[in-house]
C-alpha cells in the first residue's frame, strides 16, 4: 500500500470516526470531522499532509499525489 492509499483510508477512518463519536459521546466530536476535512482541503492545494509525512518516515512507498 502507498502513501496515498494510506492517506485516503486515514482520512477516511478519521471522518467516520468523528460522526460516530458525535452522534453517540458528543457533538465537539464533530469537530475532529471539520479538522480533517480542513486538512484534506489544504492538502489539495498546498500538497502537504502530514499524515503522509508520518507514513513515508514508517517506510510506506510514495504514490503519485505525495512525493
Amino acid at each position: 500500500m502507498n502513501v496515498d492509499r494510506m492517506v485516503f483510508a486515514f482520512a477516511g477512518f478519521v471522518v467516520l470516526a468523528g460522526l460516530v463519536l458525535g452522534t453517540w459521546i458528543h457533538a465537539y466530536w464533530y469537530f475532529l470531522t471539520a479538522f480533517a476535512g480542513l486538512n484534506m482541503f489544504q492538502a489539495a492545494f498546498t500538497g502537504f499532509c502530514p499524515a503522509a509525512k508520518i507514513f513515508r518516515a514508517l517506510g510506506a512507498q510514495p504514490g503519485a499525489a505525495f512525493k
